[in-house]
């Protein structure tokens, strides 16, 4: 059976092993742009050992962000110090991945620390747009929502932002259509209370996100896998549900897509989500069986061995960590100490490592040598213009 260390082929694109850091917002940009600290953030998550590593969560318009201090691809400016971030990633053997989103009616808000609700425009808040005129919750701006007209040009911008991940190296795109965020407010009928062909019945509300995803494909390299982001279930009645999950998961991978990313809730504040270790999986695994399409399971996977058994049991392909990853940088590391699988320690911590580890990294100095050679080519030809 697969194994959490089991290396894993999307199209042309492998993976070293089935640990995921998953998108993560740092509220830490200015205008948008990478800096100093999401390389620290995201270089350190690949020199531990992820096999794949997201970007938070990059704004593909500046209207689409969750705070004014979220990254953005919304412009071409914003794609070297991306780029920068990219090359010390694929050199340390980690892959690169971005995730492109639209936060919708939860846009305009304040960074965790700094307070709750809509951030006001004098303030650098902004106007927020969602399916329909309605607030996510009290102390949230309310909608204005959006006209077939604006809904081009929101399917146009995700098209140019996967141009621009691609121009910047990533080699993984997900799509964000989870979290109560605008793709998924279409998505589910709590949020979605549109008359027209993107409202009320499943097959207009799926419409908006099988046309970005259609988008995305189009502009995307056929040899790059695509993921998307979905929250399986709403937790509420008569909102969305794992039954539409999967049928949406059959239509997406028809379409396209490679991975599901199974998430869930946080389109209505009012759900009650009976949060526990792996609480999450079992949308994953249905999904994988009845859609018969690639999954990652994420929430409350903390330990190794919980890890391995999501992926030797079946339930996904792919195990995205967040919060711990945050914990513990280098729990890949760890994992394959206690689970007893070799993996490439950086030659420069091998001093700390547990015996053996300095041999299994000399076996892979031939992996360090390419990854090196083709920065350097890169690098080359980047002069070369």
């Amino acid at each position: 059976m697969p194994h959490l260390f089991e290396r894993l082929a999307l199209r042309d694109v492998e993976l070293s092993n089935r640990i995921t850091v998953s998108p993560m917002c740092q509220y830490s940009n200015d205008r948008g742009f990478a800096n100093d600290w999401h390389f620290v953030h995201l270089a350190s998550r690949a020199v531990c050992g992820a096999g794949l590593v997201f970007t938070e969560a990059a704004a593909i318009l500046a209207e689409g962000r969750i705070s004014p201090q979220d990254l953005g691809i919304w412009s071409d400016d914003h794609v070297e110090p991306l780029a920068r971030i990219v090359r010390f990633m694929h050199e340390h053997g980690s892959v690169a991945g971005i995730q492109l989103a639209h936060t919708g009616r939860k846009a305009s808000t304040y960074r965790p620390w700094e307070g709750h609700g809509a951030v006001l425009e004098a303030e650098g808040g902004w106007p927020v747009v969602g399916p329909s005129s309605l607030a996510f919750a009290d102390g949230f701006s309310v909608p204005s929502s959006l006209s077939e007209h604006d809904i081009r040009r929101v399917i146009e911008a995700f098209g140019q932002a996967a141009c621009r991940a691609c121009e910047a190296g990533f080699r993984v795109i997900e799509i964000h259509a989870g979290h109560g965020y605008l793709l998924h407010e279409f998505l589910s009928p709590l949020s979605n209370r549109r008359e027209d062909h993107y409202g009320g019945s499943f097959e207009n509300r799926i419409r908006l996100l099988c046309e970005v995803v259609r988008t995305v494909r189009s502009v995307w390299p056929e040899r790059y896998p695509l993921f998307t982001r979905i929250s399986a279930t709403d937790w509420v009645e008569e909102g969305w549900d794992v039954e539409q999950s999967v049928e949406l998961a059959r239509r997406l991978a028809n379409l396209g897509v490679d991975v599901i990313d199974c998430s869930s809730s946080s389109v209505v504040p009012q759900a009650e989500i009976p949060a526990g270790p792996g609480y999450q999986a079992p949308f994953a695994e249905r999904i994988r069986r009845e859609a018969e399409v690639l999954t990652g399971a994420v929430g409350f996977i903390t330990s190794p061995a919980q890890a391995d058994h999501v992926i030797r049991s079946g339930q996904a392909d792919l195990v995205l960590r967040a919060r711990e990853m945050l914990r513990d940088p280098y729990w890949p590391l760890r994992a394959a100490h206690e689970l007893h699988c070799p993996v490439s320690w950086p030659v420069q911590y091998l001093r700390a490592a547990p015996a053996g580890a300095q041999t299994r990294a000399a076996l892979d100095l031939p992996r360090l040598e390419r990854c090196f050679a083709e920065h350097h080519a890169v690098v080359g030809r980047e002069q070369d213009r």
